[in-house]
């Protein structure tokens, strides 16, 4: 199973000038170091593009990168945050969702665990649906198949979490259209 879907990063850039209609700069979080890190800034520079939205890429590779990286987008005056695929970041994220909060960015995230720290968006796999597909294969290994023969699949169902609170704090108000299409919604 793989949950790389690097058009997902261009869909996230929709929804958050949906929510921040006024969107003229990203500043986009993440590390080349990681895997699918190169092909979903690509996506997500695309979408920009097509959405008139300046991307400023900021390279976090380690903590302490992390305050350099919310600083440089406040100073490019940044109007709000989207944090690709990254371990440092995951393992930080309490500190990356208060920052933003801090900053008052409005700011999606790569993982639905963010929204449960505190965060605002999570658009992306469905993790549960995808661990439910996991398991038909650890069975079918389990049951003789050679893991080598199994295909590789990606996700096909996506969700879309919303934080009201975290909208809240930082003076947002989520469109309704955005809110009828979430999938879950933590007020």
């Amino acid at each position: 199973m793989s949950a790389q879907r690097p058009e997902l990063s261009g869909k996230q850039l929709e929804i958050l000038k949906e929510i921040v209609p006024k969107l003229a700069r990203v500043a986009v979080f993440g590390n080349n170091e990681e895997p699918g890190n190169t092909q979903n800034l690509k996506e997500a520079e695309l979408a920009a593009k097509a959405l008139g939205i300046k991307v400023h890429y900021l390279s976090v590779v380690n903590p302490k990168d992390i305050e350099i990286a919310f600083r440089a987008a406040t100073e490019e005056r940044a109007d709000a945050l989207l944090l690709l695929g990254n371990l440092v970041l995951n393992n930080q994220r309490k500190q990356a969702v208060e920052l933003a909060a801090k900053h008052r960015l409005p700011a999606t995230y790569f993982h639905p665990e963010f929204i449960a720290a505190g965060g605002l968006m999570y658009y992306g796999t469905n993790y549960n649906d995808l661990f439910r597909r996991a398991a038909t294969y650890v069975d079918k290994i389990l049951k003789g198949a050679k893991a080598a023969d199994l295909p590789v699949e990606q996700p096909t169902r996506f969700e879309l979490l919303i934080n009201l609170k975290a909208a809240k704090q930082i003076g947002l108000t989520i469109p309704q259209n955005v809110l009828a299409r979430a999938d879950r919604v933590i007020r």
